[in-house]
């Protein structure tokens, strides 16, 4: 394993562990046990860095499309929606780093290229459901981003505990039932 892959398994580990605020060059230096200049030869700067572990993120959750169950595009959809809250739930610090424009480099062309590629997967799905009849005049990446924006706001709310407590959505994946009920339809 080269360097720069140990630099960004030691963040991404760092980062599970002990969330955004410890993921500093001289932190992922120290964990890595490396010299604290060490990350600055392989990345230009955190932002650098925490963009490659971003990319991973990404990556894991368009894996996750990868292996949807068969099904028709409702189902495959709902599945989708599913692994996204799923995905969130079980990786609050990555998802957190995923969306934080503040820390990472959004120009990146790696996180770039695969974050469009989740959108993209997840737009395709919307698309092939619209097929069946569900708002076919509609653009189904307008479709896709609203949908997109209640699963992850769902996520945030959950996970920063404006959902957590509340009597209505004792689950997430209640509340999530909802939602999709909102958007699908029974």
């Amino acid at each position: 394993m080269g360097a720069r892959t140990r630099l960004i398994d030691t963040a991404a580990n760092l980062l599970a562990e002990e969330g955004v605020g410890a993921v500093t060059l001289r932190g992922i230096a120290k964990a890595a046990g490396v010299s604290h200049g060490a990350p600055l030869r392989h990345f230009p700067g955190r932002a650098a860095l925490l963009s490659a572990v971003a990319t991973r993120g990404y990556t894991e959750l368009l894996d996750r499309g990868a292996v949807l169950p068969d099904g028709t595009p409702r189902e495959r959809l709902i599945a989708a929606c599913h692994g996204y809250l799923d995905f969130a739930l079980a990786n609050p610090a990555m998802f957190e780093l995923m969306f934080r424009r503040d820390l990472i480099d959004a120009d990146d062309p790696e996180l770039t290229r695969v974050s469009s590629a989740v959108f993209d997967f997840f737009a395709a799905m919307v698309a092939e459901l619209q097929e069946g009849g569900w708002h076919p005049s509609t653009d189904p990446r307008l479709l896709a981003s609203s949908l997109w924006a209640s699963l992850h706001g769902l996520a945030q709310l959950w996970l920063w505990g404006g959902l957590a407590g509340a009597s209505f959505a004792p689950t997430p994946e209640r509340a999530l039932a909802v939602t999709l009920d909102a958007y699908l339809g029974s």
